[in-house]
């Protein structure tokens, strides 16, 4: 069985794009979400215009998976063109290119730590920390991992936590965060104005919540669920990471399509170069990546995954607010949590 340096040496042949299906994949998702949002004002029935509205959410997800390959360098990398469809998505879809990569490549390189800044990661406090944690700040760690917060991720995550915080911690790197902003609510008053409350929910409201809720949610259980493992950063290595802290979203194929093989997730986090349509044909053909630690969007799994709140350093996985009021916390060294924002 291949582990560690090897395991992922076997996945290189795949860390390589087909350029052709990068563009064919980037072009039709990016058509088809137009043709939805288009469908979104001009169809003319409610009930089209509100399926064309879901779908474009959808859509979104799909062409942000895409945007989140490029920003990896793993497609359509050194395209000028390529470069230029992605800055005006990152910055269509509230997730700006000067942010999103930063935070992202930490995420990667600090998957699972359990002493490391929660920079685009949800944060994640030891059992003995939360206890000794003030109110103020046991709600402000609870606020950000509720599924409220998960479910507004619009508001949340893409609004507040990419775009807001970002720019107010540092407006000369983020000025793309702000520019976001400012175009999202101009172009929501325009068509407000011209079209009425009706269109901004359908070609607005109703696809962006869609979006990112579901961003926000595979994000939050693809390293928050039954089974996943946090280490001290002196125990930390990148393959274990990856193997055992991220997981395999098992989805339909409708939905594997929808999140653009995302679910992979394990495999990604191996090695972030393979471009995602390679992604299920280097799980067929590398054993050791079959044993994966899964989930899913079942509603079962969904409410297991949300009730995670903290780790606990002896039992080794991740307990509910009910285990943690039943156990007494042991003397355990701890990180001290951080809200999910950037720098």
């Amino acid at each position: 069985m291949r582990e560690g340096k090897d395991l992922i040496l076997a996945t290189k042949p795949y860390a390589n794009e087909i350029r052709s299906r990068s563009w064919f994949h980037l072009i039709t998702s990016l058509g088809l979400l137009i043709l939805a949002l288009s469908g979104t004002l001009v169809l003319p029935y409610f009930v089209a215009r509100l399926a064309a509205s879901i779908f474009a959410g959808l859509l979104i997800v799909r062409t942000f998976v895409i945007y989140h390959d490029h920003q990896h360098h793993t497609i359509l990398h050194n395209s000028k063109l390529a470069d230029a469809i992605m800055t005006i998505f990152g910055i269509y879809i509230l997730a700006p290119t000067s942010i999103w990569k930063r935070s992202h490549d930490y995420h990667h390189k600090h998957n699972s730590k359990l002493f490391s800044a929660s920079i685009g990661s949800y944060p994640i406090a030891t059992r003995q920390k939360f206890e000794q944690m003030s109110r103020k700040e046991r709600r402000s760690y609870l606020f950000t991992r509720h599924p409220l917060t998960i479910l507004a991720g619009y508001l949340s995550m893409f609004m507040i936590g990419m775009c807001l915080q970002s720019f107010l911690s540092s407006p000369k790197k983020h000025l793309d965060s702000l520019l976001a902003l400012v175009l999202h609510f101009c172009g929501s008053a325009a068509i407000v104005y011209f079209l009425g409350w009706q269109a901004w929910a359908l070609f607005i409201l109703i696809p962006f919540s869609i979006s990112c809720c579901m961003g926000a949610y595979l994000f939050y259980a693809q390293h928050n669920f039954p089974g996943v493992t946090f280490n001290d950063n002196e125990d930390w290595c990148y393959h274990e990471a990856a193997l055992l802290s991220s997981s395999f979203m098992v989805m339909s194929p409708f939905m594997n399509w929808v999140t653009a093989n995302i679910g992979y997730h394990h495999i990604h986090h191996l090695n972030a170069r393979i471009p995602f349509y390679r992604l299920p044909q280097v799980m067929a053909d590398i054993p050791e990546l079959q044993d994966a630690k899964t989930t899913s969007l079942r509603i079962r799994e969904i409410i297991a995954c949300l009730r995670l709140k903290v780790w606990d350093p002896q039992l080794k996985r991740m307990i509910t607010l009910r285990e943690a009021a039943e156990l007494k916390a042991p003397a355990y060294k701890v990180a001290s949590p951080q809200p999910l924002g950037f720098s």
